[in-house]
Protein backbone atom coordinates (compact mmCIF):
# COMPACT_ATOMS: atom_id res chain seq x y z
CA UNK A 1 0.00 0.00 0.00
CA UNK A 2 1.42 3.40 -0.79
CA UNK A 3 0.37 7.04 0.18
CA UNK A 4 -2.46 7.12 -2.77
CA UNK A 5 -4.03 4.09 -1.22
CA UNK A 6 -3.86 5.44 2.13
CA UNK A 7 -5.43 9.05 0.53
CA UNK A 8 -8.00 7.11 -1.30
CA UNK A 9 -9.11 4.88 1.66
CA UNK A 10 -9.09 8.07 4.17
CA UNK A 11 -11.19 10.28 1.37
CA UNK A 12 -13.72 6.86 1.72
CA UNK A 13 -13.76 6.82 5.02
CA UNK A 14 -14.06 10.84 5.58
CA UNK A 15 -16.90 11.09 3.49
CA UNK A 16 -18.78 8.78 5.23
CA UNK A 17 -17.99 10.34 8.31
CA UNK A 18 -18.91 13.52 7.55
CA UNK A 19 -22.48 12.13 5.58
CA UNK A 20 -23.17 10.27 8.85
CA UNK A 21 -21.78 13.45 10.94
CA UNK A 22 -24.60 15.54 8.55
CA UNK A 23 -27.02 12.78 9.30
CA UNK A 24 -26.91 12.87 13.45
CA UNK A 25 -26.81 16.17 13.32
CA UNK A 26 -30.42 16.06 11.65
CA UNK A 27 -31.10 13.28 13.94
CA UNK A 28 -30.13 15.21 17.15
CA UNK A 29 -32.09 18.17 16.38
CA UNK A 30 -35.37 16.10 15.77
CA UNK A 31 -34.64 14.89 18.95
CA UNK A 32 -33.76 17.76 21.01
CA UNK A 33 -37.05 19.21 19.90
CA UNK A 34 -38.59 16.25 20.29
CA UNK A 35 -37.61 15.18 23.87
CA UNK A 36 -35.54 18.45 25.60
CA UNK A 37 -32.25 19.08 27.02
CA UNK A 38 -33.06 16.97 29.55
CA UNK A 39 -34.43 13.88 27.70
CA UNK A 40 -31.29 14.50 25.74
CA UNK A 41 -29.30 14.29 29.27
CA UNK A 42 -31.21 10.81 29.70
CA UNK A 43 -29.67 9.24 26.54
CA UNK A 44 -26.51 10.59 26.96
CA UNK A 45 -25.80 8.46 30.13
CA UNK A 46 -26.44 5.03 28.26
CA UNK A 47 -23.95 5.87 25.38
CA UNK A 48 -21.17 5.93 27.44
CA UNK A 49 -22.45 2.18 28.70
CA UNK A 50 -22.38 1.37 25.37
CA UNK A 51 -18.87 2.97 24.66
CA UNK A 52 -17.59 0.79 27.18
CA UNK A 53 -19.75 -2.55 25.76
CA UNK A 54 -17.75 -1.62 22.52
CA UNK A 55 -14.40 -1.54 24.36
CA UNK A 56 -14.89 -4.87 26.28
CA UNK A 57 -16.30 -6.78 23.33
CA UNK A 58 -14.46 -5.11 19.97
CA UNK A 59 -12.12 -2.56 20.70
CA UNK A 60 -9.12 -4.20 20.71
CA UNK A 61 -9.91 -7.38 18.17
CA UNK A 62 -10.89 -4.58 15.41
CA UNK A 63 -7.15 -3.21 15.82
CA UNK A 64 -5.71 -6.56 16.12
CA UNK A 65 -7.68 -7.43 12.60
CA UNK A 66 -6.67 -4.01 11.23
CA UNK A 67 -2.89 -4.81 12.04
CA UNK A 68 -2.27 -8.21 11.45
CA UNK A 69 -3.95 -8.53 8.02
CA UNK A 70 -1.94 -5.41 7.11
CA UNK A 71 1.04 -7.36 8.44
CA UNK A 72 0.13 -10.59 6.42
CA UNK A 73 -0.96 -8.90 3.25
CA UNK A 74 2.32 -7.16 2.95
CA UNK A 75 4.02 -9.98 3.82
CA UNK A 76 2.06 -12.33 0.80
CA UNK A 77 0.80 -14.93 3.47
CA UNK A 78 -2.99 -14.08 2.67
CA UNK A 79 -3.67 -17.92 4.12
CA UNK A 80 -3.24 -16.44 7.72
CA UNK A 81 -5.60 -13.57 7.43
CA UNK A 82 -8.91 -16.35 7.34
CA UNK A 83 -7.89 -17.81 10.19
CA UNK A 84 -7.24 -14.62 12.09
CA UNK A 85 -10.29 -13.31 10.77
CA UNK A 86 -12.40 -16.46 11.96
CA UNK A 87 -10.56 -16.55 15.26
CA UNK A 88 -10.95 -13.01 16.35
CA UNK A 89 -14.90 -13.08 15.37
CA UNK A 90 -15.59 -15.29 17.57
CA UNK A 91 -13.66 -14.11 20.60
CA UNK A 92 -15.80 -10.99 20.42
CA UNK A 93 -19.07 -13.18 20.34
CA UNK A 94 -18.35 -14.97 23.26
CA UNK A 95 -17.50 -11.79 25.18
CA UNK A 96 -20.25 -9.91 23.79
CA UNK A 97 -22.80 -12.55 24.51
CA UNK A 98 -22.23 -12.83 27.57
CA UNK A 99 -21.82 -9.44 28.14
CA UNK A 100 -25.85 -8.75 26.65
CA UNK A 101 -26.74 -11.29 29.61
CA UNK A 102 -25.10 -9.29 32.01
CA UNK A 103 -27.12 -6.03 31.07
CA UNK A 104 -30.21 -7.33 30.35
CA UNK A 105 -30.69 -9.42 33.76
CA UNK A 106 -28.92 -6.40 35.35
CA UNK A 107 -30.28 -3.73 33.69
CA UNK A 108 -32.86 -2.42 36.95
CA UNK A 109 -29.68 -2.37 39.53
CA UNK A 110 -27.21 -0.84 36.57
CA UNK A 111 -29.87 2.03 36.29
CA UNK A 112 -30.48 2.90 40.07
CA UNK A 113 -27.00 2.10 41.48
CA UNK A 114 -24.31 3.13 38.77
CA UNK A 115 -26.52 5.88 36.31
CA UNK A 116 -28.41 6.82 39.68
CA UNK A 117 -31.73 7.31 36.93
CA UNK A 118 -34.04 4.24 37.18
CA UNK A 119 -35.71 5.59 33.63
CA UNK A 120 -32.30 4.64 32.02
CA UNK A 121 -33.47 0.39 32.81
CA UNK A 122 -35.81 0.18 30.37
CA UNK A 123 -33.45 1.51 27.80
CA UNK A 124 -30.25 -0.38 28.82
CA UNK A 125 -32.68 -4.04 28.80
CA UNK A 126 -33.05 -3.57 24.61
CA UNK A 127 -29.46 -2.10 23.99
CA UNK A 128 -28.14 -5.42 25.10
CA UNK A 129 -29.18 -7.31 21.74
CA UNK A 130 -27.00 -4.36 19.82
CA UNK A 131 -23.82 -5.48 21.65
CA UNK A 132 -23.36 -9.15 19.48
CA UNK A 133 -24.08 -7.12 16.57
CA UNK A 134 -21.89 -4.21 17.50
CA UNK A 135 -18.91 -6.71 18.37
CA UNK A 136 -18.77 -9.34 15.43
CA UNK A 137 -19.59 -6.28 13.10
CA UNK A 138 -16.82 -4.19 14.39
CA UNK A 139 -14.24 -7.22 13.71
CA UNK A 140 -15.29 -7.80 10.44
CA UNK A 141 -14.81 -3.92 9.55
CA UNK A 142 -11.40 -4.01 11.21
CA UNK A 143 -10.63 -7.00 8.26
CA UNK A 144 -11.23 -4.75 5.38
CA UNK A 145 -9.39 -1.92 7.41
CA UNK A 146 -6.78 -3.71 6.88
CA UNK A 147 -6.56 -4.04 3.19
CA UNK A 148 -7.22 -0.49 3.12
CA UNK A 149 -10.75 -1.43 1.51
CA UNK A 150 -12.44 1.28 3.13
CA UNK A 151 -15.80 1.33 1.01
CA UNK A 152 -17.32 -0.85 2.95
CA UNK A 153 -16.68 0.30 6.16
CA UNK A 154 -18.11 3.54 4.76
CA UNK A 155 -21.06 2.21 3.65
CA UNK A 156 -21.82 0.12 6.95
CA UNK A 157 -21.58 3.47 8.82
CA UNK A 158 -23.84 4.86 6.28
CA UNK A 159 -26.63 2.01 6.44
CA UNK A 160 -26.49 2.20 10.24
CA UNK A 161 -26.97 6.30 10.64
CA UNK A 162 -30.14 5.70 8.07
CA UNK A 163 -31.77 3.14 9.71
CA UNK A 164 -31.07 4.79 13.48
CA UNK A 165 -32.77 8.00 11.83
CA UNK A 166 -35.47 6.40 10.16
CA UNK A 167 -36.49 4.33 13.27
CA UNK A 168 -36.49 7.48 15.44
CA UNK A 169 -38.92 9.20 13.19
CA UNK A 170 -41.18 6.20 12.52
CA UNK A 171 -41.14 5.19 16.33
CA UNK A 172 -41.50 8.83 17.81
CA UNK A 173 -45.16 9.66 17.71
CA UNK A 174 -45.90 6.20 19.33
CA UNK A 175 -43.19 6.76 22.58
CA UNK A 176 -42.63 10.15 23.09
CA UNK A 177 -45.96 11.12 24.24
CA UNK A 178 -45.53 8.47 26.86
CA UNK A 179 -42.87 10.06 28.42
CA UNK A 180 -39.40 11.08 28.15
CA UNK A 181 -38.44 6.90 29.80
CA UNK A 182 -39.85 6.03 26.58
CA UNK A 183 -38.88 8.10 24.19
CA UNK A 184 -35.43 7.26 24.87
CA UNK A 185 -36.74 3.69 24.27
CA UNK A 186 -37.32 4.64 20.62
CA UNK A 187 -33.50 6.16 20.16
CA UNK A 188 -32.23 2.44 21.18
CA UNK A 189 -34.41 0.71 19.16
CA UNK A 190 -32.35 2.78 16.64
CA UNK A 191 -29.14 2.18 18.14
CA UNK A 192 -30.24 -1.78 17.95
CA UNK A 193 -31.56 -1.72 13.99
CA UNK A 194 -28.82 -0.05 12.95
CA UNK A 195 -26.41 -2.49 14.24
CA UNK A 196 -28.22 -5.39 13.40
CA UNK A 197 -27.91 -4.46 9.48
CA UNK A 198 -24.51 -3.04 9.62
CA UNK A 199 -23.60 -6.33 10.40
CA UNK A 200 -25.50 -8.07 7.84
CA UNK A 201 -24.27 -5.83 5.37
CA UNK A 202 -20.33 -6.40 6.70
CA UNK A 203 -20.86 -9.87 6.61
CA UNK A 204 -22.05 -10.70 3.22
CA UNK A 205 -19.23 -8.62 2.09
CA UNK A 206 -16.75 -10.54 4.18
CA UNK A 207 -18.66 -13.96 2.75
CA UNK A 208 -17.84 -12.63 -1.12
CA UNK A 209 -14.47 -11.57 -0.01
CA UNK A 210 -13.73 -14.72 1.11
CA UNK A 211 -15.21 -16.89 -1.59
CA UNK A 212 -13.00 -15.06 -4.24
CA UNK A 213 -9.62 -15.12 -2.07
CA UNK A 214 -10.36 -18.32 -0.76
CA UNK A 215 -7.66 -17.83 1.46
CA UNK A 216 -8.85 -20.01 4.83
CA UNK A 217 -7.92 -22.89 2.84
CA UNK A 218 -4.44 -22.57 3.26
CA UNK A 219 -3.51 -20.53 6.20
CA UNK A 220 -0.09 -20.37 6.66
CA UNK A 221 -0.36 -19.95 10.71
CA UNK A 222 -1.40 -22.99 13.15
CA UNK A 223 -4.60 -22.39 15.12
CA UNK A 224 -2.68 -22.49 18.83
CA UNK A 225 -0.34 -19.90 17.05
CA UNK A 226 -2.81 -17.86 15.33
CA UNK A 227 -4.79 -17.61 19.00
CA UNK A 228 -2.19 -16.86 21.13
CA UNK A 229 -0.77 -13.83 18.51
CA UNK A 230 -4.67 -12.50 18.34
CA UNK A 231 -4.60 -12.26 22.18
CA UNK A 232 -0.93 -11.10 22.70
CA UNK A 233 -2.27 -7.86 20.70
CA UNK A 234 -5.83 -7.98 21.59
CA UNK A 235 -4.93 -7.88 25.26
CA UNK A 236 -3.08 -4.62 25.94
CA UNK A 237 -5.67 -2.91 23.28
CA UNK A 238 -8.71 -4.14 24.87
CA UNK A 239 -6.95 -3.14 28.31
CA UNK A 240 -6.28 0.71 27.04
CA UNK A 241 -10.00 0.87 25.88
CA UNK A 242 -11.81 -0.63 29.07
CA UNK A 243 -9.91 1.64 31.21
CA UNK A 244 -10.29 4.57 29.08
CA UNK A 245 -14.17 3.54 28.64
CA UNK A 246 -14.00 2.85 32.21
CA UNK A 247 -13.05 6.45 33.37
CA UNK A 248 -15.16 8.55 30.74
CA UNK A 249 -17.95 6.48 31.57
CA UNK A 250 -17.27 7.52 35.19
CA UNK A 251 -16.67 10.96 33.99
CA UNK A 252 -20.18 11.21 32.47
CA UNK A 253 -21.69 9.41 35.51
CA UNK A 254 -20.09 12.03 37.91
CA UNK A 255 -20.84 15.08 35.67
CA UNK A 256 -24.42 15.62 36.56
CA UNK A 257 -24.27 14.20 39.59
CA UNK A 258 -21.48 17.12 40.80
CA UNK A 259 -23.81 19.89 39.15
CA UNK A 260 -26.36 19.03 41.26
CA UNK A 261 -23.89 20.64 43.93
CA UNK A 262 -23.65 23.60 41.82
CA UNK A 263 -27.18 23.88 39.91
CA UNK A 264 -30.70 24.78 42.14
CA UNK A 265 -33.07 22.53 40.80
CA UNK A 266 -32.90 18.84 39.82
CA UNK A 267 -33.49 18.87 36.52
CA UNK A 268 -31.01 21.66 35.68
CA UNK A 269 -28.13 19.21 35.99
CA UNK A 270 -29.32 16.56 33.63
CA UNK A 271 -30.32 19.44 31.15
CA UNK A 272 -26.97 20.83 31.43
CA UNK A 273 -25.70 17.38 30.82
CA UNK A 274 -27.48 17.10 27.63
CA UNK A 275 -26.64 20.28 26.10
CA UNK A 276 -23.20 19.56 26.48
CA UNK A 277 -22.80 16.29 25.61
CA UNK A 278 -25.85 15.09 23.50
CA UNK A 279 -25.52 18.98 21.54
CA UNK A 280 -22.78 21.16 21.88
CA UNK A 281 -19.70 18.18 22.15
CA UNK A 282 -21.35 16.41 18.64
CA UNK A 283 -21.21 20.05 17.03
CA UNK A 284 -17.33 20.36 18.30
CA UNK A 285 -16.48 17.50 16.92
CA UNK A 286 -18.03 17.39 13.56
CA UNK A 287 -14.95 18.82 11.37
CA UNK A 288 -12.69 15.86 13.00
CA UNK A 289 -14.67 13.06 10.83
CA UNK A 290 -11.70 13.40 8.61
CA UNK A 291 -9.18 12.70 11.60
CA UNK A 292 -11.28 9.71 12.52
CA UNK A 293 -11.32 8.56 9.15
CA UNK A 294 -7.38 9.16 8.87
CA UNK A 295 -6.70 7.83 12.08
CA UNK A 296 -8.39 4.37 11.32
CA UNK A 297 -6.78 4.21 8.22
CA UNK A 298 -3.03 4.72 9.55
CA UNK A 299 -2.99 2.13 11.42
CA UNK A 300 -2.52 -0.54 8.98
CA UNK A 301 -0.61 1.76 7.02
CA UNK A 302 2.24 2.17 9.94
CA UNK A 303 1.77 -1.46 10.39
CA UNK A 304 2.61 -2.27 6.99
CA UNK A 305 5.25 0.31 7.02
CA UNK A 306 6.80 -1.15 9.98
CA UNK A 307 6.91 -4.86 9.01
CA UNK A 308 8.64 -4.20 5.95
CA UNK A 309 11.03 -1.62 7.69
CA UNK A 310 10.65 1.42 5.51
CA UNK A 311 11.23 4.08 8.10
CA UNK A 312 11.22 7.20 5.14
CA UNK A 313 7.75 6.55 4.91
CA UNK A 314 6.86 6.36 8.52
CA UNK A 315 8.33 9.61 8.90
CA UNK A 316 6.69 10.99 5.83
CA UNK A 317 3.42 9.91 7.06
CA UNK A 318 4.10 11.17 10.79
CA UNK A 319 4.87 14.38 9.33
CA UNK A 320 1.85 14.73 6.71
CA UNK A 321 -0.39 13.20 9.88
CA UNK A 322 0.57 16.47 12.18
CA UNK A 323 0.42 19.43 9.77
CA UNK A 324 -3.02 18.11 8.41
CA UNK A 325 -4.14 17.73 11.26
CA UNK A 326 -3.23 21.28 12.67
CA UNK A 327 -4.40 22.96 9.82
CA UNK A 328 -7.61 21.35 10.46
CA UNK A 329 -7.84 21.64 14.75
CA UNK A 330 -6.72 25.51 13.67
CA UNK A 331 -9.43 26.62 11.07
CA UNK A 332 -12.04 24.76 13.30
CA UNK A 333 -10.67 26.24 16.45
CA UNK A 334 -10.95 30.34 14.94
CA UNK A 335 -14.60 29.59 13.41
CA UNK A 336 -16.47 28.30 16.96
CA UNK A 337 -14.80 30.68 18.66
CA UNK A 338 -15.34 33.59 16.46
CA UNK A 339 -19.08 32.45 15.51
CA UNK A 340 -20.47 30.30 18.47
CA UNK A 341 -23.72 31.70 18.64
CA UNK A 342 -24.33 32.22 15.41
CA UNK A 343 -24.22 28.65 14.94
CA UNK A 344 -25.27 27.31 17.41
CA UNK A 345 -28.39 29.54 16.62
CA UNK A 346 -28.32 27.59 12.60
CA UNK A 347 -27.87 24.46 13.94
CA UNK A 348 -30.18 23.96 17.15
CA UNK A 349 -31.94 27.38 17.02
CA UNK A 350 -30.63 28.20 20.46
CA UNK A 351 -27.91 30.66 20.00
CA UNK A 352 -27.67 30.28 24.07
CA UNK A 353 -25.51 27.52 23.57
CA UNK A 354 -22.49 29.37 22.23
CA UNK A 355 -21.56 29.97 26.04
CA UNK A 356 -20.85 26.55 26.04
CA UNK A 357 -19.72 26.35 22.67
CA UNK A 358 -17.00 29.53 22.92
CA UNK A 359 -14.68 28.00 25.76
CA UNK A 360 -14.40 24.60 24.01
CA UNK A 361 -13.45 25.84 20.74
CA UNK A 362 -9.90 26.53 22.28
CA UNK A 363 -9.41 22.35 22.42
CA UNK A 364 -10.10 21.47 18.75
CA UNK A 365 -6.04 21.92 17.97
CA UNK A 366 -5.57 19.37 21.14
CA UNK A 367 -8.72 17.22 20.56
CA UNK A 368 -8.46 16.57 17.07
CA UNK A 369 -4.58 15.94 17.39
CA UNK A 370 -5.03 13.45 19.75
CA UNK A 371 -7.02 11.71 17.56
CA UNK A 372 -4.60 11.11 14.65
CA UNK A 373 -1.43 10.81 17.36
CA UNK A 374 -3.68 7.61 18.88
CA UNK A 375 -3.46 6.37 15.19
CA UNK A 376 -0.15 6.51 14.64
CA UNK A 377 0.86 5.61 17.41
CA UNK A 378 -1.15 2.38 17.61
CA UNK A 379 0.20 1.73 14.10
CA UNK A 380 3.54 1.93 15.78
CA UNK A 381 2.37 -0.77 18.50
CA UNK A 382 2.72 1.58 21.49
CA UNK A 383 0.09 -0.19 23.10
CA UNK A 384 1.04 0.06 26.60
CA UNK A 385 2.40 4.12 26.45
CA UNK A 386 -1.13 5.05 25.23
CA UNK A 387 -2.36 2.97 28.04
CA UNK A 388 -1.43 5.20 31.04
CA UNK A 389 -1.26 8.20 29.30
CA UNK A 390 -5.04 7.94 28.77
CA UNK A 391 -5.04 6.59 32.20
CA UNK A 392 -3.65 10.13 33.21
CA UNK A 393 -5.00 12.25 31.33
CA UNK A 394 -8.40 11.10 32.66
CA UNK A 395 -7.67 11.75 35.86
CA UNK A 396 -6.85 14.60 35.24
CA UNK A 397 -10.30 15.55 33.70
CA UNK A 398 -11.97 13.50 36.60
CA UNK A 399 -10.10 15.44 39.46
CA UNK A 400 -11.69 18.73 38.00
CA UNK A 401 -15.17 17.12 37.51
CA UNK A 402 -14.85 16.09 41.51
CA UNK A 403 -13.34 19.28 43.14
CA UNK A 404 -14.08 21.84 40.39
CA UNK A 405 -17.74 21.68 39.17
CA UNK A 406 -19.51 22.33 42.75
CA UNK A 407 -17.39 25.40 42.59
CA UNK A 408 -17.43 26.86 39.13
CA UNK A 409 -19.83 24.57 37.04
CA UNK A 410 -19.36 23.45 33.48
CA UNK A 411 -15.97 26.05 33.13
CA UNK A 412 -14.29 23.57 35.53
CA UNK A 413 -14.57 20.47 33.56
CA UNK A 414 -13.97 22.93 30.39
CA UNK A 415 -10.73 23.65 32.01
CA UNK A 416 -9.90 20.16 32.93
CA UNK A 417 -10.43 18.55 29.55
CA UNK A 418 -7.50 21.52 28.35
CA UNK A 419 -5.34 20.13 30.97
CA UNK A 420 -5.86 16.88 30.54
CA UNK A 421 -5.76 16.92 26.50
CA UNK A 422 -2.01 19.22 26.92
CA UNK A 423 -0.54 16.57 29.04
CA UNK A 424 -1.01 13.46 26.47
CA UNK A 425 -0.33 15.57 23.40
CA UNK A 426 3.04 16.92 24.68
CA UNK A 427 3.62 13.04 25.92
CA UNK A 428 2.58 11.65 22.50
CA UNK A 429 4.77 14.16 20.58
CA UNK A 430 7.53 12.77 22.97
CA UNK A 431 7.23 9.17 22.30
CA UNK A 432 6.29 10.03 18.60
CA UNK A 433 9.87 12.03 18.69
CA UNK A 434 11.50 8.93 20.37
CA UNK A 435 10.32 6.35 17.68
CA UNK A 436 10.17 8.12 14.38
CA UNK A 437 12.76 10.93 14.84
CA UNK A 438 10.04 13.58 13.63
CA UNK A 439 9.99 17.10 16.06
CA UNK A 440 7.14 19.26 14.99
CA UNK A 441 7.82 22.88 15.13
CA UNK A 442 5.45 24.31 17.36
CA UNK A 443 4.73 27.86 15.68
CA UNK A 444 4.96 25.29 12.50
CA UNK A 445 2.31 22.97 13.65
CA UNK A 446 -0.21 25.53 15.75
CA UNK A 447 0.79 29.22 15.38
CA UNK A 448 0.67 29.85 11.78
CA UNK A 449 -2.87 28.16 11.31
CA UNK A 450 -3.87 29.71 13.84
CA UNK A 451 -2.93 33.18 12.67
CA UNK A 452 -4.56 32.27 9.01
CA UNK A 453 -7.62 31.10 11.02
CA UNK A 454 -7.98 33.99 13.22
CA UNK A 455 -7.17 36.15 10.36
CA UNK A 456 -10.29 34.63 7.89
CA UNK A 457 -12.50 34.46 10.89
CA UNK A 458 -12.04 38.15 12.02
CA UNK A 459 -12.53 39.40 8.25
CA UNK A 460 -15.97 37.52 7.85
CA UNK A 461 -17.13 38.23 11.43
CA UNK A 462 -16.96 42.09 10.27
CA UNK A 463 -18.56 41.21 7.04
CA UNK A 464 -21.36 39.97 8.32
CA UNK A 465 -21.95 41.23 12.07
CA UNK A 466 -24.90 42.96 11.22
CA UNK A 467 -26.77 40.64 9.18
CA UNK A 468 -29.48 38.25 11.01
CA UNK A 469 -28.59 34.25 11.64
CA UNK A 470 -29.45 32.45 8.73
CA UNK A 471 -28.73 28.74 7.08
CA UNK A 472 -27.92 30.51 3.77
CA UNK A 473 -25.29 32.81 5.49
CA UNK A 474 -24.01 30.37 7.39
CA UNK A 475 -23.13 28.18 4.24
CA UNK A 476 -21.61 31.22 2.81
CA UNK A 477 -19.72 32.11 6.14
CA UNK A 478 -17.93 28.93 5.97
CA UNK A 479 -17.10 28.54 2.35
CA UNK A 480 -15.85 32.02 2.70
CA UNK A 481 -13.85 31.46 5.29
CA UNK A 482 -12.03 28.44 4.11
CA UNK A 483 -11.31 30.34 0.62
CA UNK A 484 -9.39 32.95 3.21
CA UNK A 485 -8.28 30.10 5.15
CA UNK A 486 -6.74 28.65 2.42
CA UNK A 487 -5.29 31.76 1.15
CA UNK A 488 -3.46 32.64 4.18
CA UNK A 489 -2.43 29.11 4.88
CA UNK A 490 -0.57 29.63 1.64
CA UNK A 491 1.44 33.34 2.45
CA UNK A 492 2.80 31.90 6.06
CA UNK A 493 4.20 28.99 4.13
CA UNK A 494 2.01 26.36 5.63
CA UNK A 495 0.43 25.14 2.10
CA UNK A 496 3.83 24.26 -0.43
CA UNK A 497 5.60 22.07 -2.36
CA UNK A 498 7.38 20.68 0.05
CA UNK A 499 3.67 20.42 2.27
CA UNK A 500 2.11 17.98 -1.22
CA UNK A 501 5.30 16.30 -2.06
CA UNK A 502 4.61 15.29 1.55
CA UNK A 503 1.66 13.59 0.30
CA UNK A 504 2.67 11.85 -3.03
CA UNK A 505 3.96 8.53 -2.97
CA UNK A 506 7.20 7.72 -3.08
CA UNK A 507 9.49 4.73 -1.21
CA UNK A 508 12.48 4.69 -0.73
Amino acid sequence: MGRKQLLVGTAILAGANILTRCMGFFYRIFMSNCIGAEGMGLYQLILPLYTLAWSITAAGFTTTVSRLTAREHARGETGSIGRIVKQSAFLCLILSLGLSCFLFLGADWVASQILRESRTALSLRLLAFAIPFMAVGSCLRGFFQGLQQMSVPAFSQILEQLLRIGTIYMLAGMFVPKGLEYACFAAVCGIVLGEGGAFFYTFFHYLHKKRRWKFIRKPAISSGACFSLILSMAIPLSAIRITGSLLSTLENILIPQRLALYGSSSQDPLASYGELTGMVLPLLMLPSALLMAFSVSLVPEISEACAISENNRIRRTVSASLLLTSILGAGSACLFAVFPQEICYVVYGRSSLGHLLFPLAFLCPLLYGQTTINGLLNGLGEHFFLFWSHIVSSLITIAFVWFGIPKWGLNAFCFGWFCSLLTATVLSLRKLKTRTGVSPSLFDCFGRPILAGAAAAMIIRLIIQTSTPSLFLFCGTLLGMGILYLIFLGVLGCLNQDTFRLLKRKRT
